[in-house]
């Protein structure tokens, strides 16, 4: 099967503000209300996940990623609105990028081998 994989990646500085590996790191955590959970949907150390999020929360002017300390009923981590809005705004980009380039991919489809 030939297929098409656009990986859009936001850049601050030398940094990955945001990329499809950190995007689905936000959604699972919206999902699963944990960046541990949201590290084990994606099989992806807690300690992996947590330097993403430290990383997306550096590169905002405001955390995207907010964490509870543990306690007696656990910690937890949500996405603040701004982290809402970038998840959606990457994923509405990612879906226009694809469309752009839907007619080149087609053409190139045609000249390859399947595989």
């Amino acid at each position: 099967m030939i297929k098409a994989r656009l990986r859009l990646r936001l850049m601050a500085g030398e940094e990955i503000a945001i990329g499809p590996g950190k995007a689905d790191l936000l959604a699972a955590i919206a999902e699963t209300g944990s960046i541990s959970a949201a590290g084990r949907r994606l099989d992806m150390s807690y300690r992996r996940a947590w330097l993403l999020v430290e990383t997306m929360n550096r590169c905002f002017r405001s955390p995207l990623v907010e964490a509870a300390k543990g306690g007696a009923k656990g910690g937890g981590a949500r996405l603040t609105s701004l982290g809402e809005e970038v998840l959606e705004s990457y994923r509405r980009m990612e879906a226009k990028a694809d469309k752009a380039i839907s007619g080149e991919v087609a053409r190139l489809r045609r000249r390859m081998v399947e595989r």
